[in-house]
């Protein structure tokens, strides 16, 4: 309310920020004149004057109102397109590191083009970071034409590139490429053994595509590079038998408000019980009992039982939770994930913590082995890394709180080029599902007629599939665009607004493809050529303005401007038609649970001015309603006694579907809260340790932090030996002896003579001096050159290996720690304690173990640098793997160290 009436006095943040800004606009639109009137290599060169003058103390934001326009002026020479007023406005919000939300159809593209310009000048890198691999590929090629004419050079970084392409990529001045690559190749650059195994630069500037996407809805899971574990696949397949023997009922909202003891009674004759908003299944103790006896076990409560426990559980969750082409579709014998906000297929991602397996053993499949986690961050911590980071969106204001909290970015609404006349109209309200698809059957045969492109929002592959049956009884031609169809998602899209098309599409989010009303001219031209059995490389440099010395090159321009000639004068007659039918007219099946999903749908319609129109249709038994829904509008419904087919429509019902929303969108964040918290601990770790590694990696002399290590290391050992007792000559100095004699203590004795009078720091010193004066030795025996290298590969190899180590660690004590809660402990602050504890532990064995390397190393040894991990897999969060990539270690020799860190050779220790 407060909140409220500031704005009403001194206007919204964005209104203020756009005030502020005019004077920049101002002066970028004031030097127009004088950038038309420079030939090309005036204007080109305008980028070595930019650098200079930065070299000589500008700043970004003195040379902004030049840079921006020169990039203006360019962009309409290049590709003929000219960046409006409130294109400019919004580039300068993405430079100054914040959030412009514009609208579908008002060229992001464009937009982002002149602070990358601008940022790139530094000569550090800046990133435009996308949703997926399209997109980055489609953006790049098409602005790498104006940053090539600029003088600037463009990377793409997508699924499949090799180390080295990667590398160049990166090494350019702008960098396209999707939030997934980017985050996986920072965690790979951390687990290289040789400086030019990186691909990455320090993280300078990003901006990011479709932010609330990448920042909201994906930050929910990590990042996470796995190896193979160990667990064996047998169990899954018993736990889906056993689940499959059992009955189960699912909670209603009611009972767990009102009554508790008619659940209870239901629960005796139940084997399990779903909680469908908790997206959880709990065993009854009749189900435990059967079980116990189906297993063989005496109580499944015992902690030995707990894995067969977890098994259970994911087989129940698999066989009730997770529905098929729904959260998943099975393509060529495997389990593929659907994305649940952009209802792609997330090919060579799965499931942690056995649910992939227990699906795959629900669906008949070959059962993959489980892996453990050897890398891992999430896009929260990856992105805050930026020394300055913006994004860019259609729908960012419902997030806003959080783009602040955890990111620092402020949301600044930019105003559309052309005011949006799209008519949003309110819900319509059905009993049953059957009445909501009639509603949508009948709407879609009336708007058909008159020959107004329809789009149908759906949110699961089975409900598109459901009205796709419909609309073929009617014989309604229409096309289908789903997981199931996703390679052909740009087309689709693309001509998703011509005369009479009805296109049904499951998540609408970040498919980055504008909906030209009459047909997209561009897409059938190279459609056209495709169909001529022309390549894909060619058909990408058939629109480029750039001249070329290739005649092939050069045919298919000419070929493609006759295409695209012919395509514009059809589509600009069918576009008139389509104007006058009502523009293209939004359906929506069904409320998604984050409004701004609904909001990207409605935004389809209405781009640069156009007509259009937007509805939902909703049934009280959606998922949304039935779970989140108040019991209010169902109350109505039941006292009002109304038909199947008759609707409610009313703002008030509007209003409480908002509220529903509002309820989950609260739960995901503090998912995603909850989530960065614990990866907060981690984050410290994993700076600690990147930390290291990168001064080995780049050859950094480590002699002294040696020193420090056997420092630290004989100071915890006195400090251990000597707790007992506060007299000297009471100390436990064969405990020492015993500890210390695989290093450096030759005879085994300490031959400390005045144990009486010695104070613990003088028996550090005396040790500590007995420490160095052996390495030394050992320095002068291998030599001094070899030392060092020895000292940087041992300390690679310790460190790897200790680090992979205490992630599991970590992981495991992560899925433990909630447990927590129900003694009245918070499980975060657990976390945070038992972590660090952990961590130090760890630290205390890299140190102990690399100095007992060092002091058992023989002069004829040849040690080289070995990987440890052995990468099986790569994955957004809770879906594994992603890039099946394996990097196998080397073998080790009988005679090399072994690498358990003993000291001993390979054959006298692991090895036997």
């Amino acid at each position: 309310m407060v909140k409220g009436i500031f704005e009403k006095i001194f206007g919204t943040y964005s209104s203020r920020e756009i005030k502020r800004l005019k004077p920049i606009l101002d002066k970028i639109e004031a030097l127009e004149d004088d950038m038309k009137n420079l030939s090309d290599n005036e204007l080109q060169n305008k980028t070595d004057e930019f650098k200079k003058r930065i070299e000589k103390g500008e700043t970004l934001d003195d040379i902004l109102p030049e840079a921006f326009a020169v990039v203006r002026e360019a962009s309409d020479r290049v590709l003929g397109i000219r960046p409006y007023r409130v294109q400019l406005l919004g580039g300068i919000v993405l430079h100054e590191g914040n959030i412009a939300e514009m609208k579908t159809g008002e060229g992001k593209t464009f937009v982002a083009s002149m602070p990358l310009y601008l940022n790139a000048l530094l000569g550090k890198g800046t990133h435009l970071i996308t949703v997926n691999d399209f997109l980055a590929s489609y953006q790049g090629e098409m602005m790498s034409k104006l940053y090539n004419y600029l003088g600037l050079s463009t990377g793409i970084i997508v699924h499949g590139k090799k180390t080295k392409e990667r590398r160049e990529a990166y090494n350019c001045d702008i960098t396209y490429g999707t939030n997934n690559e980017f985050g996986f190749d920072y965690l790979k650059d951390n687990m290289v053994i040789y400086k030019d195994e990186m691909v990455q630069r320090d993280l300078h500037y990003a901006i990011i595509d479709e932010v609330d996407s990448i920042l909201i809805d994906e930050a929910r899971t990590p990042l996470i590079i796995s190896g193979q574990g160990d667990k064996p696949t047998e169990l899954y397949r018993a736990a889906d038998t056993f689940a499959r023997t059992l009955e189960g009922r699912i909670i209603e909202e009611s009972e767990n408000k009102k009554d508790p003891f008619n659940r209870e009674m239901k629960e005796e004759k139940m084997d399990y019980t779903i909680d469908e908003k908790a997206k959880s299944v709990t065993l009854s103790e009749k189900g435990v009992k059967k079980a116990e006896q189906f297993f063989g076990v005496e109580n499944l409560a015992d902690p030995e039982n707990m894995e067969l426990t977890h098994h259970i559980n994911q087989a129940l969750k698999a066989q009730n939770i997770m529905q098929k082409d729904k959260d998943y579709v099975v393509n060529d014998g495997e389990v593929i994930i659907v994305d649940d906000f952009t209802g792609r297929l997330m090919f060579g991602r799965r499931y942690s913590n056995g649910l992939h397996q227990a699906i795959e053993a629900k669906e008949g499949l070959d059962v993959k082995k489980e892996s453990k986690t050897l890398a891992t961050i999430t896009f929260q911590n990856l992105f805050r890394m930026y020394d300055k980071l913006s994004g860019m969106t259609g729908t960012a204001k419902t997030e806003e709180d959080e783009f602040r909290h955890i990111y620092n970015m402020n949301v600044v609404e930019i105003p559309t080029n052309k005011p949006v006349i799209r008519e949003d109209n309110s819900d319509l309200i059905y009993k049953s599902v059957e009445a909501k698809f009639g509603a949508i059957i009948e709407e879609i045969k009336e708007h058909h007629k008159k020959g107004q492109p329809i789009l149908v929002g759906t949110i699961s592959i089975e409900n598109s599939e459901i009205l796709s049956r419909l609309l073929k009884k009617q014989g309604i031609k229409h096309e289908v665009l789903n997981a199931k169809q996703h390679e052909r998602e740009a087309e689709i899209i693309s001509q998703a607004g011509r005369l009479g098309a009805v296109t049904i599409a499951t998540n609408m989010a970040g498919r980055g493809t504008d909906i030209v009303l009459g047909g997209n001219p561009e897409f059938m031209a190279k459609a056209d050529l495709r169909k001529k059995g022309y390549s894909e490389h060619l058909i990408a440099l058939a629109d480029s303005p750039l001249e070329s010395e290739d005649q092939e090159v050069n045919d298919i321009k000419e070929k493609y401007n006759k295409l695209l000639e012919k395509h514009k004068a059809n589509t600009k007659d069918e576009a008139k038609k389509v104007l006058d039918a009502g523009g293209l007219y939004i359906m929506g099946t069904e409320r998604h649970e984050s409004r701004r999903i609904d909001n990207q749908l409605r935004g389809r319609a209405g781009r640069q001015g156009d007509p259009g129109a937007s509805k939902f249709f909703i049934s009280l038994e959606d998922d949304l309603m039935r779970l989140f829904g108040s019991e209010k509008i169902k109350s109505i419904v039941d006292t009002l006694g109304m038909p199947e087919d008759e609707p409610l429509e009313h703002k008030l019902l509007n209003r409480s579907i908002e509220s529903a929303q509002s309820k989950v969108e609260g739960k995901n964040f503090g998912i995603r809260k909850n989530v960065l918290q614990y990866d907060d601990v981690m984050n410290k770790q994993r700076e600690v340790i990147y930390k290291e590694r990168k001064r080995v990696l780049e050859g950094e002399n480590m002699k002294d932090y040696i020193f420090s290590m056997i420092k630290d290391m004989v100071d915890g050992v006195v400090e251990m030996y000597s707790a007992s007792s506060k007299y000297s000559e009471e100390w436990d100095y064969e405990g020492m002896e015993n500890y210390l004699s695989p290093m450096f203590l030759e005879d085994e004795k300490l031959n400390i003579e005045d144990k009486e009078d010695i104070t613990k720091e003088e028996l550090k010193e005396k040790i500590y001096t007995k420490a160095i004066e052996k390495y030394e030795e050992k320095e002068e025996e291998v030599g001094s050159e070899q030392l060092r290298e020895l000292e940087r590969v041992i300390l690679l190899r310790v460190v790897d290996s200790k680090w992979m180590e205490h992630i599991d660690a970590m992981d495991q004590l992560r899925q433990g720690i909630g447990l927590r809660a129900m003694g009245n402990e918070d499980p975060v602050r657990a976390y945070q304690v038992e972590g660090y504890d952990m961590f130090n532990e760890m630290i205390k064995n890299i140190q102990e173990e690399t100095v007992k390397y060092l002091y058992n190393l023989e002069a004829e040894e040849k040690i080289e640098r070995k990987r440890v991990a052995k990468v099986t897999g790569s994955s957004h969060g809770n879906k594994k793997p992603v890039q099946k990539t394996v990097v196998k270690g080397e073998k080790i020799g009988r005679n090399d160290p072994c690498p358990c860190g003993s000291g001993k050779k390979y054959k006298k220790c692991c090895g036997r």
